[in-house]
């Protein structure tokens, strides 16, 4: 009867002194605070086992050169801000994400041991409370394939691939506003414009 109760009061008292930790303004919620006992295996638990369930699989040898190509003028654009270019240490201030973004041209930061599917899937979905958004509304399908298939050869893109990683960045132009006329498309490397 004893360990009957035991489990009712530690199903009870357990969530209920959870509450009061959360509540009492002392659990970290800044992204420089010290991360919850855990919290990065159970986080990264998580999505591993999403991922394992529901990323598409395709073969790293359908991906063309010029898809690989293709994927480094899109990385460049979306992805080499805040993950990295080749032989591109992280540039100056930037605004800190917890967790940092992997950056994806240097050994501790490869993906390219990874199966090309959960890279896309990373793209497609983006990953919760991280600052991973989701690009579904930004790349097309094939967009975002051609991205998994560069990281996946980062330790091995062929010179005129990197040549292409290295160009400035290109902002699309802002959406026209209210009816406006479209703005004319920005040289490359300006960032876009704050709308008012």
């Amino acid at each position: 009867m004893r360990f009957v109760w035991g489990l009712i009061i530690g199903f009870i008292a357990f969530p209920v002194l959870g509450m009061i930790y959360l509540l009492s303004g002392h659990a970290p919620a800044g992204v420089t605070d010290h991360p919850f006992p855990l919290e990065q295996y159970i986080a990264g638990a998580a999505l591993e086992s999403r991922i394992h369930h529901v990323a598409p699989t395709r073969d790293p040898s359908t991906f063309t050169a010029a898809d690989v190509a293709s994927g480094a003028t899109q990385y460049r654009n979306h992805c080499g801000g805040c993950h990295g270019l080749p032989d591109v240490t992280r540039p100056g201030p930037r605004p800190v994400t917890y967790p940092q973004p992997p950056q994806l041209f240097t050994p501790d930061g490869y993906v390219t041991d990874d199966p090309v599917g959960v890279t896309y899937w990373k793209i497609e979905n983006g990953i919760r409370m991280t600052g991973m958004p989701s690009f579904k509304d930004v790349l097309t399908d094939e967009q975002a394939w051609q991205i998994a298939a560069l990281v996946q050869r980062a330790d091995k893109l062929p010179p005129d691939v990197i040549e292409i990683l290295k160009q400035p960045r290109v902002f699309p132009p802002p959406p026209p506003a209210n009816g406006e006329q479209g703005a004319a498309a920005p040289k490359p490397g300006t960032p876009p414009k704050a709308r008012k």
